[in-house]
């Protein structure tokens, strides 16, 4: 395969797509997919997979892909044979502020890319297209004027995990889970010094806002503000599928025409046992899926809780139950479950939320 040098970032990529006479740039495959298809179904939670292959709470995940590397190729693969389109790496905690509780923060570079690599390995294996997605967590530190983690030293973090990640062969880069504009703009910026395309994803978990009081509204304005927007820009984690089916709508209502992700968690988290359970079916994340794409999400996935079972569910229906008109929150709320708050945090939807809240799904 033909092998291009980016003089100005100094690292290599490997082309995997086909690349237009004269162009010096790999091919986005991401961009490519969204263009020929009307959805992608993305993968499920890395976490909850991860403690069911045995890693232990408060270990490093990353550490596995260096320890455990057949447990992760595992963990690509169960979402690629399920029907997954696209997955995210094991990289989630692969930044120095987070590694450094684990005295690794001088690893983020090597255990990014080596995810990167893993991952690679299982999509070029699969006999389809799947694309990598290298997933770029949050620092776990906080920006601003209530913090003491800086725009440049954010930037340099993640552009460190970026770097590994695209030399270990990701597709596109993708930064999850986020809560802070601040830190949604560092990530951007570091991506942008590396020539990367990226998405990008906040976790709306405080009565429709995310932890800093980001709305869905806000983070429309925040990607379109950005000098370099996201491909795919959307939610995910969060309360439950009914939560964030709401903030989709959201997204969808300011009338952006950049492609929206959802990724919801499988349920609401329980604790049984010892052990914290997500009580959402492979039925329900199958309605989920539907409402999703009917509410105008084109990569649709899951998150915490969600396994091969729910991926397979979710994949079936949307190839088999045919587009219906966008859902209200009436039927989100009649067939996901109640929502977790009054209203989507805008204000918009104080009295129909209110007489929502309580619904459960039928049957």
């Amino acid at each position: 395969m033909m092998q291009i040098m980016s003089l100005r970032h100094g690292y290599n990529y490997e082309t995997r797509d086909a690349i237009s006479e004269g162009d010096d740039r790999m091919s986005d495959a991401l961009t490519k997919a969204l263009a020929e298809r009307d959805w992608l179904l993305a993968d499920g939670a890395t976490g909850t997979n991860l403690f069911n292959m045995g890693l232990m709470s408060g270990d490093a995940p990353e550490f596995w892909n260096e320890t455990e590397q057949d447990k992760i190729r595992a963990l690509y693969k169960g979402s690629v044979d399920a029907g997954s389109d696209l997955f995210l790496t094991n990289s989630f905690g692969a930044n120095a502020s987070r590694l450094k509780l684990h005295d690794a923060a001088h690893r983020a570079y090597e255990l990014s890319k080596r995810a990167a690599e893993l991952g690679r390995e299982v999509a070029d294996a699969a006999g389809r297209q799947i694309i990598v997605a290298g997933s770029v967590g949050p620092t776990g530190e906080i920006m601003g004027a209530a913090g003491n983690l800086s725009h440049e030293r954010a930037v340099e973090m993640f552009e460190e995990t970026a770097r590994g990640l695209m030399d270990g062969g990701a597709d596109v880069l993708w930064v999850e889970t986020i809560s802070a504009p601040e830190e949604f703009r560092a990530a951007a910026a570091a991506f942008d010094n590396i020539g990367a395309p990226w998405c990008g994803t906040m976790s709306f978990d405080t009565a429709g806002r995310t932890m800093m009081g980001v709305t869905s509204q806000d983070m429309v304005a925040l990607v379109d503000s950005l000098p370099n927007p996201p491909i795919a820009f959307g939610a995910n984690c969060g309360v439950g599928a009914s939560d964030l089916m709401r903030t989709v709508l959201g997204f969808a209502a300011t009338g952006t025409d950049r492609p929206i992700i959802a990724k919801g968690n499988a349920g609401i988290p329980k604790y049984v046992d010892g052990h914290i359970h997500y009580d959402g079916t492979p039925e329900l994340m199958a309605d989920y899926a539907c409402l999703a794409r009917d509410a105008g999400a084109r990569i649709i996935g899951g998150c915490c809780g969600t396994m091969s079972v729910h991926l397979a569910a979710m994949r079936a229906a949307l190839e088999t139950r045919a587009p219906q008109p966008r859902p209200t929150l009436e039927v989100i709320a009649e067939k996901l479950g109640g929502f977790s708050s009054a209203s989507d945090g805008t204000g918009e939807d104080e009295g129909a939320g209110r007489e929502r809240r309580g619904r459960r799904r039928r049957g």
